[in-house]
């Protein structure tokens, strides 16, 4: 049988903890080291649909990529809905451990499969990490150009749906080669070398400065053209990947993926 403390072991082996940022909490939130961990359900976010969902299945561990301690609390009371969803897991038996910062760099982490899915060939990060391969975002070059427009369409099937779908600024027919990415909130980079060499950035939750900056310089001068995805529906594509490790892992453990959508917006409406 494995037990938190196995689980624990083989995430810190695929995912080293001490290559997160400095502003990230990533691991154990909640959970005994000597429980079992032969049932593991992965989702992008700890919220109350998803937690509700690993204890109806009856999971040992919640394992998602956002930490739901990443900055800090004062209180747990079951009336906050952080205290509620730690109660909860805490009765029900269910560890909870997350993989952000130090999942989002490696050669099969968020951007990475992101890139795979979209088919760039000789993808390498936007910014070097401290060892070879890993680093954040990825940037390389697709196996035939396309259009902007099309790309979007691509990225539709990809990802899955959300309300608020898939933004771009830029011409529909503008040609794409070589196509920058960073899976989650990546405005941090739209100054990099790497980012404006290239055809179209591909990120999420960009701000109305940053991208209104970002494009009047490609038009002055040269730059990428934009496209704005769901930050949770970036990152959901990453499960998998992260449940078949896992899997290797801990022979004889069994893995489910949350197809709950975690997206905080429910519909829109447009003028």
């Amino acid at each position: 049988m494995h037990t938190l403390h196995d689980f624990e072991s083989a995430v810190e082996r695929l995912w080293p903890t001490r290559f997160a940022e400095d502003w990230d909490r990533p691991g154990v939130s909640t959970g005994d080291a000597t429980q079992s961990a032969m049932r593991v359900h992965l989702a992008v976010d700890a919220v109350a649909e998803t937690v509700d969902e690993a204890i109806e299945l009856g999971a040992d561990v919640l394992f998602v990529h956002h930490p739901l301690l990443l900055r800090g609390v004062t209180s747990v009371a079951t009336d906050r809905y952080k205290g509620a969803l730690l109660t909860r897991l805490i009765r029900s038996g269910c560890a909870l451990v997350a993989a952000h910062t130090n999942a989002d760099i490696v050669d099969d982490g968020t951007s990475s499969v992101l890139a795979k899915r979209l088919g760039l060939a000789q993808s390498e990060p936007i910014v070097a990490g401290e060892r070879s391969g890993t680093g954040l975002g990825r940037v390389g070059e697709l196996a035939e150009p396309t259009t902007l427009g099309r790309l979007a369409l691509a990225l539709g099937e990809i990802l899955p749906a959300t309300a608020t779908g898939i933004r771009v600024s830029g011409a529909y027919d503008q040609e794409i080669s070589r196509v920058a990415l960073c899976a989650g909130a990546g405005d941090s980079l739209l100054a990099d070398p790497a980012v404006t060499s290239a055809d179209v950035y591909i990120t999420s939750d960009l701000r109305h400065h940053p991208a209104s900056e970002s494009r009047q310089q490609s038009m002055l001068s040269a730059g990428p053209a934009l496209i704005d995805v769901s930050h949770w529906a970036s990152e959901w594509l990453w499960l998998d990947s992260a449940a078949e490790a896992l899997a290797a892992a801990l022979p004889g453990a069994t893995f489910s993926v949350s197809e709950l959508r975690t997206d905080p917006w429910d519909f829109v409406v447009t003028q």
